[in-house]
């Protein structure tokens, strides 16, 4: 099956956390960053996500937030440091590809957030994703 998704990067499991309707599962990308994901009790279940378990980690690039730098005082759980290595811009919109320790993501932001954070090739940032925009797949 092919997916729209942009980002995708392997993992493994690392911690389950079940509650009453959700769970949060924290998965360990290949480069050693951790990524939380806010996911339902069922689906831990019904993929079977336990510790060492091999997920892809899914991202949406429309999910994606940049940062110049680290962000303190902020709920957001996945912050992951990397550097731009591409930015095209169109009318409205941008695409920005980062190079993170375990892949690359995307993120879809607009043409004038790219421009007022100054963002080109080579330049430092942090991707934000909130735990409940994560999807994980097996398999």
């Amino acid at each position: 099956m092919g997916l729209s998704i942009r980002n995708q990067l392997d993992g493994t499991v690392s911690a389950v956390t079940p509650g009453e309707v959700m769970a949060t599962v924290k998965t360990r990308l290949s480069g050693g960053q951790e990524i939380t994901a806010a996911v339902t009790r069922e689906a831990v279940e019904d993929l079977g996500l336990a510790d060492g378990s091999a997920v892809r980690v899914l991202i949406k690039s429309t999910e994606v937030s940049l940062a110049t730098g680290p962000v303190t005082g902020i709920s957001i759980r996945n912050q992951l440091p990397g550097r731009v290595t591409a930015v095209a811009t169109g009318g409205a919109m941008a695409t920005v590809k980062v190079a993170v320790d375990g892949g690359e993501l995307t993120a879809s932001i607009t043409r004038e957030a790219a421009t007022e954070l100054s963002l080109e090739a080579g330049s430092p940032v942090v991707a934000l994703v909130k735990s409940t925009e994560i999807s994980l797949a097996t398999g």
